[in-house]
């Protein structure tokens, strides 16, 4: 890894090969090309485990790449990747299982207003294939010099004895049978050490929520999330020249908020271009939700064959699938140390989603992702003889910028919806910078016994949706699904809630054996973590898996 033949040493490591941290990668490459930069990720491939929605805001991106790669817009894969662009943007309103509304020209007022509601205007951002996206930046980054290694999985951070820096990051172990014995191919994960530590897992990131944890960095407000499910879907290419190259289609109420009679859930449906005859179709959903049989891909059933989309899709195959959660929880959210408000700490960075830099107010993160990425390349850059400052250096940059502009401008949004469900939230939260911080509850806490009362008639084939994941793990090892307190399940959960995690996963990882609740086929894990994030009771946690493991998307 590092020019000095010592394999385990590194200048620069950066946890996560997504957006984020390839963002940093290629600018530190462009500005320092004699570091030696080393990103890792767990995932088999790179893009495989990147799924989103995704519309892009181009500025961060071609900020990016007009100093790294001169040229770059002439460039076979820059047309492939970036060769649509959004015209006509639905902002829809459902209203039961027939009947629409493009609520577009409202967005478009409240932006002539200045009101908060006026950001969430998509034309002319690029439609995008997050997976190829990173593919491709993962390849830049390569060449200008940045080692990029798909398929090695962190399994720890270590820090100094003061806990005010990191040292490096350990790797899982490899080759451990399911009880945790070493096999004959048993190899210990080691540890990389690394001058700087850049934190880009995405949402909820294991090292990330350990370095939170043992630095002792604190939140404002607990970190929100929602789950998202999506499908990729091959149709005619009468039903995709309909729908057009250049639409994208995002929709609120029915079925996950109809005013007054319920359900109350914040959230909403997607529909975009894929390309060749293939439309992506998704529901996101705030994982506060209090249905305890609710499953989001229920939701995307009822999506599905609502009058205005079964017109695109109705008879199409679907060919890929994927779920993931998004950190919602806005400004009040970033972890940041409690002395020196600085996000992360000393040598080691956090980014994008693992900081929580989406804003809620326009749907979107992954301009932020990009632009936290070149943050924290040029704050190395400036600190590269002096690591523990990088850390505040970044802060500096992000607050700044215009990822901070962002975050304050939608700082009471999402927490506002929290407190006062859509049908008041909504409306409240026009107020934005004018109301106070209130305080809410994690997702976990808000389920109640209520019941999902727009459940379809049809089982949802969750064996299928894993399959179209293409996901695959090592059969014989540890499970990194653990259930805490298996009597926690048996004399609260099961009882009170009927284990919801067995519903809500969307790829069947839970079942009830022998009268229990076990994870019992890890296998099948897509690495979403709601179910780490939605147990009732806290009572579940996810642990990385051996690298290479998780899922294979390729048009996400």
């Amino acid at each position: 890894m590092a020019k000095n033949n010592e394999y385990n040493k590194v200048s620069v490591l950066i946890v996560g090969g997504g957006p984020a941290g390839l963002a940093c990668a290629i600018q530190l490459k462009s500005e320092k090309p004699e570091i030696d930069v080393c990103v890792i990720d767990k995932s088999a491939e790179p893009g495989n485990h990147n799924l989103s929605g995704a519309v892009l805001e181009g500025e961060a991106l071609h900020t990016l790449l007009d100093s790294a790669v001169p040229g770059w817009q002439e460039s076979e894969a820059a047309k492939d990747v970036l060769g649509k662009k959004v015209d006509k943007d639905n902002v829809m309103f459902f209203l039961g299982k027939k009947l629409s509304f493009n609520i577009f020209f409202v967005i478009k007022l409240a932006k002539r207003l200045g009101l908060s509601f006026g950001q969430m205007i998509h034309k002319g951002d690029y439609i995008v294939s997050i997976s190829k996206l990173t593919k491709w930046m993962g390849q830049i980054a390569k060449d200008l010099g940045a080692e990029v290694l798909p398929g090695f999985a962190g399994a720890d951070i270590i820090l100094d004895g003061t806990a005010e820096r990191s040292v490096g990051v350990k790797l899982v172990d490899q080759g451990l049978d399911r009880e945790g014995n070493k096999q004959l191919n048993f190899v210990e994960g080691e540890v990389i050490n690394s001058k700087f530590v850049v934190l880009a897992e995405g949402c909820d990131g294991l090292l990330t929520e350990k370095f939170i944890e043992k630095a002792k960095l604190q939140r404002q407000s607990p970190q929100l999330y929602s789950v998202g499910v999506k499908e990729v879907i091959k149709v005619s290419s009468e039903q995709y020249q309909k729908f057009g190259d250049d639409r994208v289609v995002h929709a609120m109420g029915y079925p996950i908020w109809v005013p007054f009679v319920g359900p109350g859930m914040f959230g909403g449906g997607i529909c975009y271009p894929v390309g060749d005859d293939h439309i992506a179709v998704g529901m996101i959903v705030g994982a506060d939700w209090k249905y305890c049989d609710f499953n989001p891909q229920d939701a995307l059933t009822n999506f599905k064959n609502h009058r205005f989309i079964k017109q695109f899709i109705d008879g199409g195959e679907v060919v890929e699938t994927g779920a993931k959660m998004i950190p919602e929880g806005g400004y009040y959210a970033v972890p940041r140390d409690p002395q020196t408000g600085t996000i992360g700490k000393g040598n080691v960075l956090i980014l994008g989603d693992g900081a929580g830099f989406v804003n809620m107010l326009k749907i979107k993160g992954l301009h932020n992702a990009i632009d936290s990425g070149i943050k924290a390349g040029q704050a190395i850059a400036e600190t590269i003889n002096n690591p523990e400052a990088a850390a505040a250096r970044y802060t500096e940059l992000i607050d700044q910028s215009a990822v901070a502009g962002e975050m304050e401008s939608a700082k009471s949004f999402r927490q506002t919806v929290a407190r006062f469900g859509p049908l008041q939230g909504m409306p409240l939260s026009i107020f934005g910078g004018l109301l106070p911080r209130f305080r809410v509850e994690g997702d976990y806490e808000a389920m109640t016994i209520a019941r999902y009362r727009l459940k379809p008639n049809q089982q949802f084939d969750k064996d299928t949706f894993t399959a179209m994941a293409a996901t695959e793990h090592r059969e014989e090892q540890p499970s990194h699904l653990t259930i805490l307190d298996s009597e926690v399940c048996k004399t609260k959960c099961t009882p009170r809630f009927n284990s919801p995690c067995i519903t809500f996963c969307p790829a069947g990882v839970y079942e009830m054996v022998h009268d229990e609740v076990e994870p019992a086929n890890p296998s099948n894990c897509l690495h979403c973590k709601s179910c780490q994030r939605k147990c009732p009771f806290d009572n579940i946690r996810w642990t990385v898996p051996e690298g290479g493991g998780g899922p294979r998307y390729k048009r996400m």
